[in-house]
């Protein structure tokens, strides 16, 4: 999880927790990072104007002297399951931590009788997703697509060769199963299709993309579409 992704997660874990507060070593734990990363962050969502408090010694932690809540969520218990179960198939999706952190906001606030009723229902639920990327190289790539700067890559293939590439980031695309980063390779001075599952490191550049357009990809399969909400 980049660090602008974690600030934002760590937001909300201080609004669940409500006036209880996380110690340090908890949050730490919860997002694999040391405790002074976590205490860096938290000066930095202080410096940025949100509430935090602090308290040391025995009960003492960190949380949010004031919060605001969503408001009322008026979901079934089978539209929450359908969130979980959308969220939990997506694992290997690109920005699926987002979209874990998405769906904890609204099932946070779910009515009380709903949330039991659609996590009874969950065990009903199976989802085996297959390999993907690491987190960090995730990161990494979703980073330089939102900013549309270059990656660059170490890409294993079918043929088990292992390549360098520095590539323009265009589109994530889901295909057969699996997810797929589709850009410019510079090395290669054309388009290619990488499988999300054979990139093995990724480091976003400061180097701006060229702007080659979605359009040089070519037709889309007929059945194919883009995520619109």
């Amino acid at each position: 999880m980049n660090r602008t992704a974690r600030l934002h997660a760590l937001t909300e874990s201080l609004r669940r927790a409500g006036t209880r507060g996380r110690t340090a070593h908890q949050l730490a734990e919860e997002f694999d990072v040391t405790a002074r990363t976590i205490k860096r962050d938290l000066a930095a969502l202080e410096v940025g104007g949100l509430p935090v408090w602090g308290r040391t010694g025995p009960g003492g932690g960190y949380g949010l002297t004031e919060f605001s809540a969503l408001p009322p969520v008026n979901f079934t218990a089978a539209q929450a399951l359908a969130l979980a179960a959308a969220v939990a198939a997506s694992a290997q999706a690109p920005f699926s931590d987002s979209a874990r952190a998405a769906a904890r906001k609204v099932l946070d606030v779910l009515d009380p009788v709903a949330r039991r009723r659609a996590d009874d229902l969950s065990h009903r639920v199976w989802v085996n997703v297959g390999p993907s990327a690491s987190r960090r190289v995730m990161d990494a790539l979703e980073q330089a697509m939102i900013d549309q700067v270059t990656v660059n890559m170490t890409y294993h293939d079918a043929r088990a060769r292992t390549t360098e590439r520095e590539v323009e980031p265009m589109v994530f695309a889901l295909d057969g199963g699996r997810w797929l980063l589709v850009g410019w390779c510079r090395l290669r001075a054309d388009i290619r299709w990488f499988d999300l599952s054979r990139v093995q490191r990724a480091t976003a550049t400061r180097h701006p993309c060229a702007g080659h357009h979605v359009d040089e990809i070519g037709t889309p399969p007929e059945a194919a579409r883009p995520a619109v909400l």
